[in-house]
């Protein structure tokens, strides 16, 4: 199964609180620069979609 490496770029400190669950659902923490590595399925793409405009993502 593909990984996909998550990476969070900008400041979360202007976001929702259902985004800052999602990114919390996706193993993120408040600090620029901190990454996860996930299994690439549709629950972790959905998630992805709800956040896109402060994570970047790449394929492992």
């Amino acid at each position: 199964m593909a990984k996909l490496k998550i990476t969070l770029v900008r400041s979360t400190s202007k976001l929702k609180k259902p985004q800052l669950a999602t990114l919390e659902a996706l193993g993120l923490k408040k600090k620029i620069g901190s990454s996860v590595e996930q299994n690439d399925n549709p629950q972790i793409r959905g998630m992805i979609k709800k956040v896109e405009h402060v994570i970047a993502v790449e394929e492992i």
